[in-house]
């Protein structure tokens, strides 16, 4: 694999993905510690980023699973957006933040240029928010594929909690090398508390659909509604013998693959 090739942990869900040159941003959340009012509920943000936007030098593309939720897209990280030339995410996203954000559907892919010559192919993939029938209150939601001639393949999964979505990614475009994985088993009162993201068991049981691939989990601290954090992770990790697949990050911290 390419040496250059790594991930830079932020915080919450937010992570740089450096791949063939190109440097692309994870759902951008960039704000201090505070409340978000989504009608009756709150959301309540913990810690900050790691780094702020202006300290990310030249990104090339974001990644944003979905605008609707805070806590994948907060008050900074949405200014943020129009810094960068591509933002993908879903249709009801573009409808929402306008037309510089562009439109991955399911299963679709778009090239982007390296800066050293060659192309990126970036393919749009499922996400599940939620349990079976969650979306018509939960919202749409994407996840991401990267890959490319000479280059590891990467899942970006973007809030996800189906193992069934995992499966189809799986059989379509697997086996990979690296997973960057939403966990923290994110409740809400708006599903009864239902993991509006993978817990941490389906985390470790996702890396084995998807290959066994090098994993670097996000979302999983940050926010008071992400019910499982880095301990709970180790321990699911350890218990199905996938220790070594495992790369807890501190915010700031990168990981070379």
């Amino acid at each position: 694999m390419n040496e250059t090739s790594r991930v830079q942990y932020l915080g919450g869900p937010t992570g740089i993905l450096e791949l063939g040159g190109l440097r692309m941003l994870t759902d951008p959340t960039f704000d201090p510690p505070g409340d978000y009012p989504i009608g009756e509920r709150v959301l309540s943000k913990t810690h900050g980023p790691a780094i702020g936007p202006d300290e990310l030098g030249r990104i090339d593309a974001i990644l944003l699973s979905h605008d609707q939720h805070p806590d994948n897209l907060d008050r900074l990280g949405r200014e943020y957006l129009s810094a960068v030339s591509a933002v993908f995410s879903t249709a009801s996203a573009q409808q929402r933040l306008g037309e510089f954000t562009r439109v991955l559907p399911n299963w679709e892919q778009t090239e982007l240029a390296r800066p050293g010559g060659g192309t990126l192919r970036l393919t749009g993939v499922p996400a599940q928010h939620g349990p079976e029938g969650s979306e018509q209150l939960v919202g749409e939601v994407t996840g991401f594929v990267a890959s490319g001639p000479g280059l590891p393949t990467v899942y970006v999964s973007g809030d996800n909690a189906s193992l069934d979505v995992v499966r189809e990614i799986a059989e379509r475009l697997g086996p990979f090398n690296v997973a960057l994985l939403s966990a923290g088993a994110a409740r809400t009162t708006l599903l009864d508390g239902a993991p509006l993201t993978l817990t941490s068991e389906l985390a470790a049981q996702a890396v084995r659909i998807l290959g066994s691939p090098q994993t670097v989990p996000l979302h999983f601290e940050g926010w008071a509604h992400y019910s499982e954090g880095a301990d709970r992770l180790r321990q699911a990790f350890e218990d199905a013998g996938l220790s070594d697949r495992l790369h807890l990050l501190r915010p700031g911290q990168r990981f070379a693959f």
